[in-house]
Formats: structure tokens, C-alpha cells, sequence
């Protein structure tokens, strides 16, 4: 006996498949240019009151560190190290929360491992 598979059963299955890959090859470029946007920019951060401000690439290697002398206490190395270590970390923080909103406008909001 043989099975009687109904016409048009996974019609257009293969016009399917080939729209997505099209939209998903899209979607590598966007992110790709957003990428290489967001690697071109600066990400700066204040903390203690302007005492100390960083400047970060997008790539998150630091441009640029100023420290205000009146930050400078020799008796209190310890604050400073703290002031440089926080202004870092917000200046990181503020590179990945950017880029995962511009990702997500890009997305829809679906997390892919490995690209961000």
C-alpha cells in the first residue's frame, strides 16, 4: 500500500529556506558594520568628580588616562588606584551596553553566542 502525500505539501519549502539564508546573510551584515562602527568610536568615563577620566576604544583598549593632580596623594595611592580602576570598568560597561542595544535594534533582541 502506498502513502498518498497530499500536492503542494512543502510547496515552496526550498523559496522558504533561500529567503531566510538571505535575510540572516543581512543581518551578518549589519552587524558586521556595526562592528567595525563601534570599534571606531570612544567610550569615555568621569569618576571622582573629574578627578580622573579614561578614553576607551571600542576595541576596549584605553586611549587616553587623566588624572587631576589634586587626585594625586601620595599619602593615599590606594584611592587613586581605585579611581582609575572604576573609570575603567564604566567606561567598559558603557562599550557593552551600547553594543548590546545597537545589536538588538539589529536582532530583534535574540542573543547569537559568538558575535557580541
Amino acid at each position: 500500500m502506498k502513502a498518498r502525500i497530499p500536492k503542494n505539501v512543502n510547496a515552496g519549502g526550498a523559496q522558504n529556506m533561500n529567503q531566510m539564508i538571505k535575510q540572516a546573510q543581512k543581518m551578518q551584515d549589519q552587524i558586521t558594520v556595526l562592528q567595525e562602527d563601534i570599534e571606531a568610536r570612544e567610550f569615555s568615563a568621569t569618576v571622582g568628580g573629574g578627578a580622573v577620566e579614561v578614553v576607551l576604544t571600542g576595541k576596549k583598549t584605553i586611549k587616553s588616562l587623566n588624572i587631576k593632580k589634586e587626585a594625586v596623594d601620595p599619602e593615599d595611592v590606594e584611592m587613586l588606584q581605585d579611581l582609575i580602576i572604576s573609570a575603567v570598568n564604566e567606561a567598559v560597561n558603557n562599550i557593552e551596553a551600547t553594543t548590546e542595544n545597537e545589536m538588538g535594534k539589529i536582532t530583534g533582541g535574540v542573543s547569537l553566542p559568538g558575535l557580541f
